[in-house]
């Protein structure tokens, strides 16, 4: 399966997925949709289902959709897969609606983590869910991953449960949770689950499931890579293992005793364990005079042999110290009752893990859970080998319907109306091209959980998919909406060494600044492009995934393929700040990088001849950042003429670097001692909603916070009414709230803002009486705004 087409070399000493012998059930074929009722296993003439995969988005037969995906590549090796979505978790009996599994149940909570998907960063229940018919809240539970694994136990306890998704692959080790503000067990103890699998599962999912229908315990399923379970203290499995201590920081080395100025000469010497020259000329003497006298048989010199279990303590010809085998070596991590206990350990457990991620030389972790009777250990494998291209072409071969189930199909026989669901209208014309992402950001989990490894599609799979999408997806009109992944511009991009990708620690390869062994070719994403767009059908080919601008600016030739065709009049991009201080703690380029790319999107849309508009994202909030840090992004945004509509305030999600400095005020990008660098937090609801006015200058809502802390900042000469002033010093009649572009996720928001009445030597203005503009009044068309 290693193609040579692959971007990354490195040694993938796995077993490939199209290697296995299909299971007997391969003879029932393909079903055209996934089953999700008894009724239709009837009609595929399934009397049962070997797997039933549980999860909290509604069932979407598409590649971005994580239950389509596994359940396809389940059902290519043979098994019959149901899927059970969104079931109603009051009671046992909807995860009984398929019946009893043969091998096991597959529960996730869906795409997007449970708790992110409910609630916003401010705390506020969410009324919409992108992944649910008719965009609804609430049909899932909160912490969904381990709700489902414990009604499906009640089902049927001795059915394996195999944990996934993304909810719980951040949820790995002990972690903190910003819901309920304290560090929580990890998932594999609290949802009881047999084995978690974390990352990109289909490798380790495919595995499993042949030794599961090869009648082998769950229980002894503990050699496959991306997996987390339990081990309990006297465990036989756990033997040959060489457990290397990291739970403490700051050990003590040698302590060296302090000379007392009262000595002697001599008293100093033996105190130190040595002798005064003098001293040793006398003992020479005695020696020679004792020399002819008879040994005491009694004493015998000392002998010491190597101890084989412990290699570490052997030492080499050239002096090192030999260390144990990295596939046999396990990291013992702070315990849970510490890192819940002492903020320093959890930084530092934090700080291992993310260490721990390369596959080419991570090393297995285990965390103590309990003590005494309850004491167990969570065990967690080093990260799944990643897909080779060929591997990825086939994954995303799988005969998917793209297409959310029939059941959902509304009153008119299509999925455009009342049941729409969002989620799938965002992807429904795009492309996934790669997977992984090594830029590393601090407060994003793609690392942890996708890997950094990039995994890309050959360009015939891919051109294969948009060929489909416009011979079979019911809407098409001729336009691409993504050709992308988590990164837009990674594609086929890796490390140019083996040796050197496969011993690599950094947490990015792009940051402080490109890693001079990183490929930055963009020829083969151009010649994709260039491809893409010439397919007959195909009239427009956007690119809506992030763009990496500090890798795109390595290729001029990338920018103007890009400006010059696929950009639909904006093109969105995230510096995230402008200011160092916080730029240093996201691990994000410097704002040069962003004038760099500036410049060349200017250039190359003015010899286009087209009009076009980048948007950046900013982040609030986030740890590192000062007040003053944002009070100059405002004046930045100000002086480049923006005016944010939605405003980013950071999410502090489980596992990410960024939460960890948030909960731990340090910053596990060095090594943590209990002296190292310390972060500042933006912590309160006061403070946080400081930084988001900072980003929302131009709303008058938001002007008297802003300039009381101008004021507190020595800094009133930004308040005015000329064009170098932040903020003005009058204040218009507002309702004092602030609407988003997600209307139905703010709160306090009145609907509409009442007039004052008409006095007579009132100057009138749109805040004040007259009507807004959008009704036609006040202002020429291109004119300056209001304030």
């Amino acid at each position: 399966m290693n193609a040579p087409v692959d971007v990354s070399f490195f040694t993938r000493a796995a077993k490939p997925l199209t290697s296995y012998r299909k299971y007997w059930a391969a003879r029932f074929g393909t079903a055209k949709f996934l089953p999700t009722s008894r009724a239709e296993m009837d009609a595929l003439g399934w009397d049962s289902c070997d797997i039933i995969i549980v999860t909290g988005d509604a069932y979407v037969d598409h590649p971005s959709f994580g239950m389509a995906v596994i359940g396809r590549m389940l059902e290519a090796q043979g098994f019959r897969v149901g899927i059970i979505a969104q079931p109603e978790w009051q009671s046992a009996d909807p995860f009984r609606v398929l019946g009893k599994p043969n091998l096991f149940f597959g529960v996730t909570a869906g795409n997007m983590d449970s708790m992110i998907n409910r609630y916003t960063a401010d705390h506020k229940i969410r009324s919409d869910d992108a992944y649910t018919p008719g965009d609804v809240g609430g049909k899932r539970p909160d912490r969904a991953a381990l709700v489902y694994s414990q009604r499906c136990r009640e089902a049927y306890k001795d059915v394996p449960i195999i944990l996934g998704g993304i909810e719980g692959s951040l949820r790995r080790i002990a972690h903190y949770d910003y819901w309920s503000d304290k560090v929580r067990r990890s998932v594999v103890v609290d949802a009881k689950c047999d084995l978690l699998l974390y990352g990109n599962a289909e490798r380790a999912i495919v595995e499993i499931a042949h030794r599961l229908a090869a009648k082998e315990p769950v229980t002894s399923i503990t050699d496959v890579r991306g997996t987390a379970f339990i081990r309990r203290s006297g465990d036989e499995t756990a033997n040959g293992w060489f457990e290397i201590d990291s739970t403490s920081v700051d050990t003590p080395g040698r302590v060296e005793a302090h000379v007392n100025p009262y000595l002697m000469i001599s008293d100093q010497a033996r105190e130190q364990g040595a002798t005064c020259a003098r001293e040793d000329e006398a003992a020479e003497v005695a020696v020679k005079a004792e020399a002819g006298a008879k040994a005491n048989p009694a004493i015998k010199p000392l002998t010491f042999v190597a101890n084989p279990n412990l290699p570490s303590t052997v030492h080499t010809a050239q002096g090192k110290i030999k260390v144990p085998p990295r596939d046999r070596s396990v990291i013992r991590l702070p315990s849970y009752e510490q890192v819940k206990s002492d903020a320093v350990l959890y930084a530092h457990a934090n700080r291992v893990l993310h260490l721990e991620t390369n596959p080419g030389n991570a090393r297995a972790l285990v965390q103590a859970h309990g003590e005494g009777a309850t004491a167990r250990d969570v065990w967690i494998t080093p990260p799944p080998i990643p897909l080779t291209t060929a591997e990825m072409d086939y994954v995303f071969d799988l005969p998917y319907a793209r297409s959310p189930h029939p059941r959902y199909l509304d009153e008119n026989g299509s999925h455009d109306g009342a049941t729409k669901i969002p989620a799938w209208e965002m992807i429904r014309f795009s492309v996934n091209i790669m997977r992984g992402c090594f830029g590393g950001c601090t407060f994003c989990s793609i690392t942890e959980h996708e890997g950094r490894i990039i995994q890309s599609r050959s360009e015939d799979s891919v051109i294969r998919e948009i060929e489909a999408i416009r011979d079979t997806v019911k809407g098409f009109t001729g336009a691409i909406s993504d050709l992308g992944g988590p990164t837009a511009n990674m594609y086929r991009i890796g490390c140019k060494s083996p040796e050197i990708e496969a011993a690599c620690r950094k947490p990015s390869c792009v940051y402080p600044g490109i890693c001079s062994n990183l490929n930055t070719d963009h020829n083969p994403l151009i010649k994709m492009y260039r491809r893409a767009r010439a397919l007959k059908g195909v009239k427009k080919i956007l690119i809506s995934s992030g763009l990496r601008y500090d890798l795109a600016v390595q290729s001029p030739e990338y920018v103007k393929e890009l400006v010059t065709h696929h950009v639909g009049g904006y093109l969105k991009i995230a510096p995230e700040h402008t200011e160092q201080g916080p730029l240093t703690k996201m691990m994000k380029p410097g704002i040069g990088s962003y004038d760099k790319f500036k410049q060349m999107f200017e250039k190359y849309s003015l010899e286009a001849g087209k009009k076009q508009f980048l948007i950046p994202y900013f982040i609030a909030a986030h740890p590192g950042t000062s007040d003053e840090d944002m009070m100059n992004l405002a004046i930045w945004l100000k002086k480049n003429g923006f005016r944010a509509d939605q405003v980013q305030t950071f999410y502090p999600s489980p596992m990410a670097t960024a939460t960890t400095m948030y909960h731990t005020n340090k910053n596990p990008l060095r090594k943590i001692t209990r002296d190292s660098e310390t972060v500042d937090i933006v912590r309160g609801e006061r403070r946080r909603r400081l930084h988001k006015a900072f980003l929302r200058y131009h709303d008058p809502n938001n002007w008297p916070v802003l300039r009381e802390a101008l004021k507190a900042m020595g800094r009133a000469d930004l308040i005015g009414n000329g064009k170098h002033h932040l903020i003005p010093t009058f204040q218009p009649m507002t309702d004092g709230s602030y609407t988003s572009a997600r209307r139905k996720n703010s709160t306090g928001t009145a609907a509409t803002v009442k007039a004052s009445p008409v006095v007579k030597g009132r100057l009138l203005t749109r805040h004040t009486g007259l009507p807004p503009l959008a009704q036609g009044t006040g202002g020429k068309p291109g004119g300056r705004k209001g304030r």
